[in-house]
């Protein structure tokens, strides 16, 4: 029993850390936009800070988690974080709001990120690393949902009876924000409680230092951070389809709002799937399956109109792009197993990949604000889809090397 509360608190910190600055704006996109007053360039560009200070905690991040215990980093990151929530409650202006998710970039990152993946690394064992982290992104999914769905209830609750304008809309959010700050308070409590010590003093850790150099110089790790780079873009593509809803199906905010949480339903089953298709297979087939399927459903949502294809096959490649996403978050970590990473350098071996692969916090928003800024409507989301057709691409070819490094024998116990 003790086992799975374990699993059960590291599906908690590892989503709700990250609900303050990505789920009130992928589940409430158009209404945080509205609410600020920003422009996506400017949320993009934001977004850009969080990647930035993110980028600069990676590495750093993953030693401190090959040297300090899970729990006490998971715990401060998560009341940090919750911190940073009571700032945002008070809507500031763009250059406040930047700066705070520069905060939130090492509040999440810094102190969580490594920790997380060791942990859940430590949990699987030798056998069941594709099970380990198909379940930490499945439950992951499954507290997103349901946390969007409470904090939509609070939405609605809270504009229950008005028309839509700005003064209900900035109490109605705020209340969103609250919702996702108290719980992430309640989470640390958790991750203190339950997450437990790990054997062996401090002093007997390996140097960080030493693991690395050991990690920048293998290409099995380059290989496995450029997949990552792919899916993350990927994931991140997921946060502009409440705004897609708005701009070209026609929803109306709320509407908007309940098919993103609707698509965060599919997370917990392709995270699922892949992670246990990469048991009985390997983790590698499974990614290399994911970006064939996100090739497919952006070369239709390119395309698509409501008026020339329907409602149906957009929801249809909407929901299986968002399928594969998170089939490769469930299993693109399972790699370092497979690829035979030392298990006493895990969290460096996480920093290293983590700080290439999680390049797209800096870059993804920018360019992607612009491309729906520069053609609103339409043929802004259609341009968007054709961008996310040469991410997918790219991240195939970057699986097919990494399965020539393999069979040239290029890991680490060559």
């Amino acid at each position: 029993m003790r086992r799975w509360l374990t699993l059960f608190t590291l599906i908690l910190a590892g989503e709700l850390v990250f609900g303050l600055p990505f789920s009130t704006a992928r589940f409430f996109r158009p209404t945080l936009l509205e609410a600020f007053n920003f422009t996506n360039t400017q949320l993009g560009d934001m977004f850009a800070v969080y990647g930035i200070t993110a980028m600069l905690c990676y590495f750093p991040g993953g030693a401190l988690a090959d040297r300090y215990q899970a729990r006490t980093l998971l715990s401060l990151s998560l009341v940090a974080t919750a911190c940073g929530g009571f700032v945002m409650m008070s809507f500031p202006q763009a250059e406040t709001m930047a700066l705070l998710y520069g905060f939130w970039g090492i509040t999440s990152v810094l102190l969580l990120w490594g920790a997380l993946i060791r942990a859940t690394r430590d949990w699987g064992g030798t056998g069941q690393q594709g099970r380990a982290f198909g379940l930490l992104e499945a439950g992951r999914g499954i507290m997103a949902a349901a946390v969007a769905y409470v904090a939509l209830k609070v939405f609605a609750w809270s504009l229950a009876g008005d028309v839509i304008d700005d003064t209900n809309r900035v109490a109605a959010f705020r209340n969103v924000i609250l919702v996702y700050t108290l719980v992430t308070l309640a989470v640390a409590a958790m991750a203190w409680i339950f997450i437990p010590t790990s054997d062996g003093p401090a002093a007997s850790r390996p140097n960080p230092l030493l693991g690395m150099r050991r990690v920048i110089g293998r290409p099995v790790i380059w290989a496995q951070a450029g997949i990552i780079i792919a899916a993350y873009c990927g994931y991140k593509s997921v946060d502009n389809y409440s705004l897609y809803a708005v701009q070209v199906l026609g929803f109306d905010e709320l509407e908007a709002a309940q098919l993103s949480a609707w698509g965060a339903y599919i997370r917990p089953a392709g995270a699922l799937a892949a992670g246990f298709f990469a048991d009985r297979f390997s983790a590698l087939r499974s990614v290399g399956i994911a970006f064939v399927l996100m090739a497919i459903a952006y070369s239709i949502l390119a395309t698509a109109t409501p008026e020339s294809a329907g409602l149906t096959l957009i929801f249809v490649n909407l929901f299986i792009s968002y399928f594969a996403v998170c089939g490769l978050r469930g299993v693109y970590f399972a790699l370092l197993e497979e690829n035979k990473t030392p298990e006493q350098i895990t969290g460096t071996a996480v920093g290293m990949v983590s700080l290439i692969g999680f390049t797209p916090e800096i870059f993804f928003h920018p360019i992607t604000g612009r491309i729906l800024d520069a053609d609103p409507g339409v043929v802004g989301h259609q341009n968007y889809f054709t961008f996310m057709i040469g991410v997918a691409v790219l991240g195939l070819v970057t699986t097919l090397l990494l399965t020539r490094l393999r069979r040239r024998g290029g890991l680490w116990t060559q």
